[in-house]
């Protein structure tokens, strides 16, 4: 394991001068929008703070070029969207010498923001600012898959397809509640797939409706994970397998233990492996951080340990004591 890090957002001098800089990567289309008015409070209370910042308005698909070509200026980068601006922009900077990574910091101002969640950030600006201002630094972990990269979750079947099919206008208006009513409506076309998983611990050959890889402690806003079986910096995915339910009174009972998050059912696997590789009889759609990850007979994903440092809520630690950086 890794030294835990002795610097903070606030004060780290490792480059020198560039103590001060920060730049802010911008998605004014993700949520509800970032108005003129928030992204004054932001600018304001990092330039109080004796940051001198430089801010790039962006759109999505393009966040990661942008990361990759101005990440290794910069101490600090500060991504200001949703869950999908900053999957972009782990993407981006994934693809720079690991020396080169500058510490992420992350505004939220999405509509599920899973990643937000886990790492107990507030969608109110000032308490974000203020988080990466004096907030904890914490080694993520980032998923490699098929050669492109995940910030939080990887996953196929039921629900999967919500977040990118949920349109902008309904996530704007409805918020989370759109995730909810989107998802009822993908329950009548669920179909099993046959899939062999390979995973650290041996191989599952069975007939599943969903699977997910994550390192997060929220999937699509709707099933959780508790939070002190999640560690962010363990080199290892949460591997969660949901079978096809034979009857009604199954479906309730894997739904009662997603929403009690005991995971107790014999319908459903919680693994946790540094790799994992799935095997389907015919193309099945992926989901990678709420966007769209295209259809695939074969996806092998491996665990970058420690990867991107990023920003937690110090007033929230995320790991078991024991592991605590705190």
């Amino acid at each position: 394991m890794e030294d835990k890090p002795s610097f903070s957002a606030a004060d780290s001098d490792e480059r020198g001068n560039m103590k001060k800089t920060i730049m802010l990567l911008v998605n004014p289309n993700s949520g509800k929008g970032v108005t003129s008015g928030k992204l004054g409070e932001i600018v304001y209370r990092l330039a109080l703070a004796g940051y001198n910042v430089t801010t790039r308005f962006t759109e999505k698909g393009k966040v990661p070029e942008l990361a990759k070509s101005n990440g290794g200026k910069y101490p600090l980068l500060a991504c200001v969207g949703g869950d999908g601006t900053l999957s972009e922009t782990v993407s981006g900077l994934m693809q720079l010498d690991p020396a080169k990574r500058p510490i992420v910091g992350y505004i939220p101002n999405g509509t599920a923001n899973d990643m937000a969640t886990t790492l107990a950030l507030s969608s109110d600006v000032g308490e974000a600012v203020d988080t990466i201002l004096y907030g904890e630094t914490l080694p993520l972990d980032v998923g490699r898959f098929n050669g492109g990269y995940f910030a939080y979750i990887a996953a196929f079947g039921a629900f999967t397809s919500v977040s990118y099919n949920t349109s902008q206008q309904a996530k704007r208006t409805l918020g989370h509640f759109a995730y909810v009513i989107s998802g009822i409506g993908e329950l009548s076309a669920i179909k099993p797939r046959r899939t062999i998983v390979e995973y650290d611990d041996g191989v599952i050959d069975d007939s599943f409706i969903f699977g997910a890889v994550t390192n997060s402690t929220s999937v699509a806003g709707v099933v959780r994970l508790d939070k002190t079986d999640v560690d962010l910096s363990d080199g290892k995915f949460e591997v969660i397998l949901i079978k096809n339910p034979l009857s009604i009174q199954e479906l309730f009972e894997i739904l009662s233990s997603i929403s009690s998050q005991s995971y107790a059912s014999d319908s459903i696997h919680l693994l946790k492996t540094s790799r994992v590789k799935f095997t389907f009889d015919e193309p099945v759609a992926w989901t990678r951080d709420g966007e769209n990850g295209g259809e695939h007979t074969q996806i092998e994903i491996t665990n970058c340990p420690r990867a991107i440092v990023i920003i937690k809520n110090r007033q929230q630690p995320l790991l078991p004591e024991a592991l605590s950086w705190s």
